[in-house]
């Protein structure tokens, strides 16, 4: 029988578990030299769990107690080590453990058969909860879901929505509405949490319309009170005929951290229809294959949109700010032309109508979009400059988007003189803010001239 100071100096001369018996190594050393391994072959620690036994045995033995707890521990180790021979057969920490732990059995006179988990005589008396204070942040579930993790008696989220659909079509978190050009790669969203990027490529060759071919989003690996990590990082890509209903490592969750299910792809239409509910930052994100092309949508709490890092460096983030002025069509402009020229079977003045004339395209798009706001306008427009009757879906799953996602009814349609008000509103605060600056401005020059 070894006394503990015995065994103790045993454990400490378990470096065999990585690096043989006679290392030496401490707990410590030996914690240490897992996690450099782990980080440098993260794809084969993964498939091996060789480590979770050690840590297992580790965390059972980390206190001195009778000889017999000790080997009940290292057989529990060795079953253990033994499930893991199918996957870990090339990992040198495998073998070094096999090796390890017939030395330790050996040298603690364990018997190899015999109990691997302490008998239970009386259950554990039952501890009533708790009480939770909801501002004390805990490592519960709840704080991985942003709505139960915002201070008791604050205010509901002011939810906001944005879609991208169609030639292509921009509704921002603002409610502005616009129709790009924005050929190649560019950013929707970008902020602490999550970005988005979509690739748009030509509708037809020579033609200015371009729709989105690809679509990829990553969730960062924090929450947003910062209390912990919730998720690991995730990357969900799509593009044309392939609309993934998993992560692209595979998984449909956030991965291994306790709020890992507060992020997961739910796959509604096969191919057609996936949705990524991100419950942790409040967001919900809708991505849809309409005829080639993509389309997006997002539910996301205000304050998640202005989570931005670099205030200076967020110009191109559409969502928010919308298209740059040099990529918008104005579809006013575009509106008069057709209307003008359908009698003459274009659409785009000196371009073909690709069997659409602008009463026939507006009868199409009657058919799924009944009210005559900028859906239906993106609708018609999307006919005449590609001819794909695709896009009269697209523009009506956006609307059916907007409906399910944005928090007021009332905003569900936009009109074109809501349009037209919106971005006079913005002119005539920017003029006034101009205005005040430079009355500020003089009236601070007459102060400091009658002061000299």
């Amino acid at each position: 029988m070894h006394s503990k100071r015995q065994r103790r100096g045993a454990l400490s001369r378990a470096g065999w578990m990585v690096m043989g018996k006679r290392a030496g190594l401490s707990a410590l050393e030996v914690c240490q030299f897992l996690v450099l391994f782990l980080s440098l072959f993260p794809t084969a620690s993964l498939q091996c769990k060789i480590l979770k036994c050690n840590s297992e045995f580790w965390a059972s033995t980390s206190s001195s107690g009778p000889e017999e707890e000790f080997c009940i521990a290292l057989r529990a180790y060795n079953n253990c080590v033994r499930r893991t021979a199918r996957t870990c057969r090339g990992d040198l920490t495998y073998h070094s453990a096999q090796h390890g732990i017939e030395d330790l059995m050996s040298q603690h006179n364990c018997s190899k058969e015999g109990p691997t988990s302490h008998p239970r005589t009386h259950p554990p008396p039952v501890q009533p909860p708790p009480q939770k204070d909801i501002n004390v942040p805990s490592d519960g579930p709840e704080v991985c879901h942003y709505e139960r993790s915002l201070p008791r008696h604050s205010p509901p989220p002011n939810y906001t929505h944005c879609g991208f659909f169609g030639d292509p079509h921009l509704r921002t978190f603002n409610d502005d509405f616009q129709t790009c050009r924005v050929e190649g790669a560019w950013p929707l969203i970008h902020n602490k949490y999550l970005s988005v990027q979509v690739t748009n490529t030509p509708v037809v060759p020579g033609s200015s319309a371009t729709a989105t071919s690809k679509l990829t989003t990553i969730f960062g690996s924090h929450n947003i009170n910062n209390f912990q990590e919730c998720v690991d990082q995730k990357m969900y890509h799509a593009e044309t005929d392939e609309l993934p209903a998993a992560f692209a490592d595979g998984s449909k969750n956030g991965g291994d951290r306790h709020g890992a299910n507060t992020l997961r792809v739910v796959e509604k239409v096969p191919g057609q229809h996936v949705e990524i509910q991100a419950r942790y930052i409040g967001t919900t994100i809708v991505v849809r294959q309409v005829g080639r092309y993509l389309t997006f949508a997002v539910r996301m709490p205000e304050e998640v949109v202005n989570s931005v890092e670099d205030q200076d460096n967020q110009d191109l983030y559409l969502c928010l700010h919308g298209c740059p002025a040099n990529q918008r069509i104005d579809f006013r402009n575009f509106k008069a032309r057709a209307s003008e020229s359908h009698g003459l079977g274009r659409g785009r003045p000196g371009t073909p109508t690709h069997g659409f004339t602008y009463q026939s395209a507006m009868a199409k798009c009657k058919e799924r979009l009944p009210v005559e706001d900028l859906y239906f306008q993106s609708c018609v427009f999307d006919l005449l400059s590609s001819g794909d009757i695709n896009f009269t879906l697209a523009a009506y799953y956006a609307f059916e988007d907007v409906k399910m996602l944005h928090s007021n009814k009332e905003k569900y349609h936009i009109f074109e003189k809501d349009a037209m008000f919106n971005s006079a509103s913005r002119q005539l605060g920017f003029s006034f803010f101009a205005l005040f600056s430079l009355v500020t401005a003089c009236l601070w020059t007459d102060l400091c001239s009658s002061c000299l």
